[in-house]
C-alpha cells in the first residue's frame, strides 16, 4: 500500500509501550480500585515535577470541574465568568450548582478569554473566573490575576490541554487557586477517560480529599488521625480505577518524550503552511513569547465557514480526517435558554465557523503530516 493510499485518522491515542506491562503489575497486586499504589505514583511523580503540594487523580477533567465548583461553594445564584469558546464540561460544573454564567469573547490571536473584556463583566455575584487555555497556550493570566485578587474572586484553570505548557516559565493549571487536568484519550497523555484536580490553594486540600473519598475521612483514617473513617460532608466516586493509574503512569515518565515529539509534529505543520498565510488563504496559531505550549493541536483559520466546511470535505475524500472545534456554548440550546443570542460574542462565532484542527498524534509519521500539507496546497491550488 502506497502512502498516497493510507487513512490518517483525526487522532491516535497515545500508547508509550508500557502500559500493558504495568497493568499486568497492577493486576498481580490485587488492588485494582482506585487509591492504590499506581494513583499514589501518578499524583507524586506530577506534585514533585509540577510543584504542587496536592494532586488527585479524578475520573475526568470534568470531574475536576466538579470537585472545584463544590471546593468554591458555587452555589445558586453565584456568577461564574468563562469562555463561551469551551467544551461543555467547562459550563456543566457550575451549571450544575445553579450559577449564572458569563460568557466572555475571546481573543483573535490565541483564541483564549479575552483579558481586557473580563472586569466589565463582574458583579457582587460574580465568584470566580474559569480560565480555558485554548490548544494548551496560556491566556494572559497576570492581568486576571490582578482582576482576581481586586474583586477577591477564584481563578479556575481549566488546563485540559495543558500537561507541559507554560506561562512565563510556571506550568499551567498550578497559577490559579485550582487547575485540571484531562488524560482523555485525545490529550497528549491518556488512559482513556482520566484526569486530575490541583490543588493550589492549601484551604481547599483537606476538604478536596474528603469529597474525592465520596465524603468520608477516609483520608484521615489512613494517616492515623482518626480510629475510624465516617460520612462528614458531600462527595461522590471521583477517584479512577487503577487499571487506569497504571496506564497513565508510564506516560507521566516519558512526558518530556511524548511533548517534545508532538511539539516537533506542530513545528513541521507551522513551518510549512508558511507559504499559505503569506497568500492569504489561512491563518496559523500565534504564541505569544510568555508562552510555551505543548504541541497539543494544531488548527488553521480559514476565510469563511464555506471555505472550512469545503476543505474538511476535501480532505476526507483524500481519507485525510481533519475536523472542527467547538460549536459556541452561547449559541447552543442550552446557552440560548440563558438568554445569549447570535452576535453576543463576535470574534468567538467567526473563529468556532473558520477554525479547522489537523490530525496530530503521538505516531503521526513525517510522511503522513506531508501528504495533509499536500493535499491542503492542492485544495487551494484548484479553488483559487
Amino acid at each position: 500500500m502506497t502512502q498516497e493510499n493510507v487513512k490518517i485518522p483525526f487522532n491516535i491515542p497515545t500508547v508509550i509501550g508500557n502500559e500493558l506491562s504495568f497493568i499486568s503489575d497492577a493486576i498481580a497486586k490485587r488492588k485494582i480500585s482506585g487509591d492504590g499504589e499506581y494513583t499514589k505514583k501518578c499524583c507524586r511523580l506530577m506534585e514533585k515535577r509540577y510543584g504542587v503540594e496536592k494532586i488527585l487523580l479524578t475520573t475526568s477533567c470534568s470531574t475536576a470541574l466538579d470537585i472545584s465548583a463544590i471546593l468554591t461553594e458555587i452555589n445558586a445564584g453565584d456568577e461564574v465568568i468563562l469562555p463561551s469558546y469551551t467544551f461543555t464540561s467547562t459550563a456543566n460544573s457550575f451549571k450544575l450548582r445553579d450559577a449564572n454564567l458569563r460568557f466572555i469573547d475571546i481573543r483573535e490571536d490565541t483564541l483564549n478569554i479575552d483579558e481586557n473584556k473580563i472586569e466589565d463583566a463582574i458583579n457582587n455575584k460574580t465568584k470566580a473566573i474559569v480560565l480555558v487555555h485554548y490548544a494548551g497556550v496560556s491566556c494572559e493570566i497576570k492581568k486576571i490575576q490582578e482582576i482576581a485578587k481586586k474583586y477577591n474572586i477564584f481563578i479556575i484553570e481549566d488546563a485540559a490541554q495543558c500537561v507541559e505548557s507554560k506561562y512565563n516559565g510556571t506550568q499551567l493549571g498550578t497559577i490559579g487557586d485550582i487547575g485540571c487536568f484531562s488524560f482523555h484519550e485525545t490529550k497528549n497523555l491518556t488512559c482513556g477517560e482520566g484526569g486530575a484536580i490541583l490543588i493550589n490553594n492549601s484551604q481547599f486540600i483537606e476538604r478536596a480529599e474528603i469529597l474525592w473519598e465520596k465524603g468520608t475521612n477516609r483520608t484521615k483514617f489512613y494517616k492515623g488521625e482518626v480510629d475510624k473513617y465516617t460520612w462528614v460532608d458531600v462527595g461522590s466516586s471521583f477517584l479512577p480505577s487503577e487499571i487506569l493509574a497504571a496506564f497513565l503512569y508510564p506516560q507521566l515518565e516519558n512526558v518530556e518524550i511524548i511533548t517534545n515529539k508532538r511539539i516537533g509534529c506542530w513545528n513541521y505543520y507551522f513551518d510549512n503552511l508558511g507559504k499559505l498565510e503569506a497568500e492569504g488563504f489561512l491563518r496559523r496559531p500565534v504564541i505569544p513569547p510568555n508562552c510555551k505550549h505543548n504541541g497539543h493541536l494544531f488548527y488553521i483559520i480559514l476565510e469563511n465557514q464555506s471555505i472550512r466546511d469545503n476543505l474538511i470535505d476535501y480532505l476526507k475524500s483524500e481519507d485525510i480526517m481533519a475536523v472542527f472545534h467547538y460549536i459556541p456554548l452561547h449559541l447552543s440550546q442550552m446557552g440560548k435558554k440563558m438568554g445569549y443570542n447570535a452576535g453576543d460574542l463576535p470574534i468567538t462565532e467567526k473563529v468556532a465557523s473558520s477554525l479547522l484542527r489537523l490530525p496530530l498524534y503521538y505516531e503521526i509519521t513525517e510522511a503522513e503530516q506531508k501528504k495533509v500539507i499536500d493535499k491542503i496546497y492542492k485544495f487551494f491550488s484548484r479553488n483559487h
